[in-house]
């Protein structure tokens, strides 16, 4: 997992060079120092990256894991957990190896595991290098480096990584010893404790901020993230299609919000009830950071919320119930309580919030109301006029824009200020930090969506009666479980985002890694799944067979006779104000011929020259 730790003392990549950060600014900006020539920046976090590492991390699709391989993993995560907030409780950590049976270095690397990938999937562990990056210098090369890295970089003076290359090469000369390479000394740096570099470049104050474990986080919310809280409505307002505006049907939105400080930490919007999907998304949504969202609808906004929440609350319901959800809130070390049955005070703050929003949306045109009574003729149908993304960017301005920055009732600020309060801290209040940021934005979504699973045929695959292709699948045409005769054939994962059915994402066991595969017949249009399953509708309410051709020829009729209505009526409107024009016309001369003499008047009446007809259009009549 592509994971950037902000932090001060931690590595970053700027403008692709390495650096550390030497200040927290705020929510949305930091300081940090370039590690080569100690040249200071002060930069938006969105423009930092992680710095590049030729350590091997191991990396595990969950949905390709075997039950036999993510309960290893899950094992050895449960050994572990107690530890993640007392690590430096060694008797805890001895205790544990001994009732496990393994020694305390092992619980030691599955940490390091976990840490660098935040997964527990990594945890299944990684190739033997049969000695590959075991130190071979002799002893005292060995020993000078040491030295010479607590002297000059382990120092609060915070010399450059190569202002301690260049210092150990003059010991070895001066001392007559061949000196190693420098690329052996930088990674001698980069390999040292995290917690050993902060406390003697940053002090042990800061060391101990960083590490020490925050006590009294549960059962309550008392930091950011502590508990975020989903919960799902149906919005009272129609939405029309995206091709030509008709009305469509009234969407669901799944909310999450973060209970410590009232902040929207994601939702997700869709046309689909509350399922798996959908709740899926809103967690990745909620954990990813948010600046590629709003650039996608030209939003100046900030929204500082991403990272991984520590719990989630979920409503006890059957959608929030799929295995393949619970597995990647496990594997991201999320914990999810779902609410106890008839405790509906539970999710109150999540409720309200969603409540708040409805009664905004009853300002936007389309509303339904959330009664009869209040429409009082209102035609929700006909005043229809928002899509599905222009009601999206419309929850993002007043997320952002309004509802992040006016004062909450509850706790008396606004949710951003209260946000970064627990973030930064305050006078009274030492604050948590903020969180990693994942940069993998696509991996994550995909993480969080439920998959199929289907055999590559020498067609590519099927799934819903389409046909996907590409060459990426040619290898595995036919592929078996193992190499008997009598062999199943072997099943790939593949996931799809039903805004866009026209690609589909499968995932490569040997690559380790997703690939977009697109309709096999690229000439096909694109499709949601919402669009998909009124296509399906009519095809069955019609009884015609359902397969490909017939699905893509249903849709494109449905289109001509849409566009084909869209003419019609654009054409009778037009015609309609040219009648209103050519009627403001005789008026106005009417007038002007009752002003006039009679003589003049009956001139000018001779004059006038009405062609009623001369302006429709021959089509109106064919």
């Amino acid at each position: 997992m592509d994971r950037l730790k902000i932090d001060i003392g931690e590595k970053v990549a700027f403008n692709d060079k390495e650096a550390i950060i030497i200040r927290i600014i705020n929510l949305t900006t930091v300081s940090i120092e370039e590690l080569k020539t100690n040249i200071i920046h002060t930069v938006k976090i969105r423009e930092l990256r992680t710095p590049k590492s030729k350590e091997f991390l191991p990396k595990n699709e969950i949905s390709s894991l075997t039950e036999k391989q993510w309960n290893k993993a899950l094992e050895r995560y449960h050994m572990i957990l107690p530890i993640l907030d007392n690590r430096k409780d060694f008797t805890l950590i001895q205790d544990i190896a001994d009732k496990n049976r393994v020694h305390y270095t092992t619980i030691y690397r599955w940490l390091n595991w976990y840490d660098k990938t935040g997964s527990v999937s990594s945890l299944i562990g990684k190739k033997k290098t049969g000695g590959k990056g075991k130190s071979r210098l002799n002893p005292e090369v060995d020993e000078l480096i040491k030295d010479e890295i607590a002297k000059t970089y382990l120092d609060r003076s915070r010399k450059s990584i190569n202002k301690t290359i260049r210092n150990t090469l003059k010991r070895c000369r001066e001392l007559g010893i061949s000196p190693p390479h420098a690329n052996t000394i930088r990674n001698r740096i980069r390999n040292t404790s995290e917690e050993e570099v902060i406390k003697a470049r940053y002090g042990s104050k800061k060391a101990k901020e960083k590490f020490e474990p925050i006590k009294s986080h549960f059962p309550g919310a008392n930091y950011p993230l502590s508990i975020v809280q989903i919960d799902h409505t149906k919005l009272d307002i129609i939405l029309v299609d995206e091709h030509f505006r008709k009305p469509f049907k009234r969407p669901w939105l799944t909310l999450a919000m973060d209970i410590y400080s009232r902040m929207v930490v994601g939702f997700y919007l869709s046309f689909d009830p509350p399922g798996e999907m959908g709740t899926g998304l809103c967690i990745a949504n909620s954990i990813l950071p948010k600046e590629t969202w709003l650039q996608k609808y030209d939003i100046d906004s900030d929204w500082p919320c991403w990272g991984l929440m520590k719990t989630i609350h979920l409503d006890n319901a059957k959608e929030f119930r799929g295995k393949m959800l619970e597995r990647a809130c496990i594997n991201y070390g999320i914990d999810i309580e779902f609410r106890p049955v008839a405790t509906p005070h539970w999710g109150g703050h999540v409720e309200r919030l969603l409540g708040t929003f409805s009664k905004e949306i009853h300002d936007l045109p389309g509303t339904t109301f959330s009664n009869i009574s209040e429409r009082d003729g209102y035609k929700s149908e006909d005043k229809a006029s928002l899509t599905i993304n222009d009601l999206e960017k419309w929850l993002l301005i007043f997320i952002t824009q309004v509802y992040h920055k006016r004062i909450h009732s509850s706790i008396h600020i606004s949710p951003i200020q209260k946000y970064e309060e627990g973030i930064v801290g305050n006078q009274e209040t030492l604050g948590t930090g903020l969180q990693p940021r994942i940069l993998n934005e696509r991996r994550v979504r995909l993480d969080f969506m439920p998959y199929f699973e289907r055999t590559v045929q020498e067609y590519g695959v099927l799934i819903d009666h389409i046909f996907y292709y590409d060459d990426v699948l040619r290898k595995h045409i036919h592929s078996k479980e193992s190499s008997r005769s009598n062999s199943s054939k072997k099943k790939f994962i593949f996931k799809r985002d039903p805004r866009d059915i026209s690609t589909i994402y499968f995932f490569d066991p040997e690559l380790n890694d997703y690939f977009e595969i697109p309709y096999r017949n690229t000439s096909h249009p694109p499709m949601s799944i919402w669009e998909y399953n009124h296509v399906i509708k009519k095809l069955t309410d019609r009884k015609q067979p359902v397969d490909e051709d017939s699905i893509f020829r249903a849709y494109d009729d449905m289109e001509e006779i849409e566009e084909s209505a869209i003419r019609k009526t654009r054409k009778l409107k037009r015609l309609s104000r040219k009648a209103d024009f050519r009627n403001e016309s005789v008026h106005e001369d009417k007038k002007i011929y009752q002003e006039k003499d009679s003589t003049d008047s009956q001139k000018s009446n001779t004059n006038i020259d009405i062609q009623p007809f001369e302006d429709i259009d021959d089509e109106a009549f064919t």
